[in-house]
């Protein structure tokens, strides 16, 4: 489902706008974030997606392993969840492996990963375990923002600020690219993944709702998310 021959046309772009406490605190958390990275990277893209999507690999796996346990202590189906989250961690992961190829991570960055990820995992993992409505609007609003980020990196490449180098052998075979494919084709790429982890959090999020309220929401943007992936993964076969 990664691979896409045009992504830029099926790229949405939407705020999903804050309905209470849970959704303020995860949209705080996401801003505050943003101010790190962009305090410390600038518009160096490259090596702030190789630090971002090492933390961004994380909450798909939290969330997957969780749910995993969730469903074997209670006896119920999934209903999907447990594959769609580890997907997107593996996605997230490959996102990295591409972006090593094009800004190799210095001394410092390393240790910041091996910090970050250290105190980003355990916050993720107890949020998702008592809040795990705020988990899934966290990464929804993650997600936000890394469409934002990715539309300056193809905005600074489109300027001629950005060198639009060859795509790594990599992300060619990652999203079927063509062989002559360049660092734009790729970004692009990146950027839709995104937007579809951002539907499918969003739509999480609800359906957490919608379960304790008794009716599960159904918006146009992320609605059945799971139900959305399907089509998207049929038609592109």
């Amino acid at each position: 489902m990664t691979g896409n021959d045009q992504p830029e046309r099926e790229l949405q772009v939407y705020h999903h706008a804050p309905a209470d406490s849970a959704d303020r605190f995860a949209l705080g958390s996401v801003k505050f974030l943003r101010f790190l990275a962009d305090s410390f990277f600038q518009r160096r893209y490259g090596h702030r997606a190789v630090i971002l999507e090492t933390v961004a690999a994380v909450p798909g796996m939290v969330g997957g392993a969780l749910t995993h346990l969730k469903s074997l202590r209670r006896f119920e189906d999934d209903r999907g969840w447990i594959k769609t989250l580890l997907d997107e961690a593996q996605n997230e992961r490959a996102h990295l492996m591409t972006f090593t190829h094009l800004a190799t991570p210095n001394w410092f960055e390393r240790c910041l990963v091996i910090a970050a990820q250290g105190v980003f995992f355990n916050l993720y993992f107890f949020t998702y375990l008592f809040w795990p409505r705020a988990a899934h609007r966290f990464v929804g609003y993650l997600e936000e923002e890394a469409i934002i980020s990715y539309t300056e990196y193809l905005a600074g490449i489109d300027a001629g600020e950005i060198e639009n180098v060859p795509a790594p052998r990599y992300a060619i075979d990652y999203w079927k690219l063509e062989p002559d494919a360049r660092l734009r084709e790729v970004v692009a790429a990146v950027r839709l993944d995104e937007a579809r982890h951002r539907d499918v959090n969003h739509g999480f999020a609800d359906d957490i709702v919608g379960r304790k309220s008794g009716q599960v929401p159904a918006t146009p943007e992320h609605a059945d998310p799971l139900q959305r992936l399907a089509e998207e993964k049929r038609a592109n076969d």
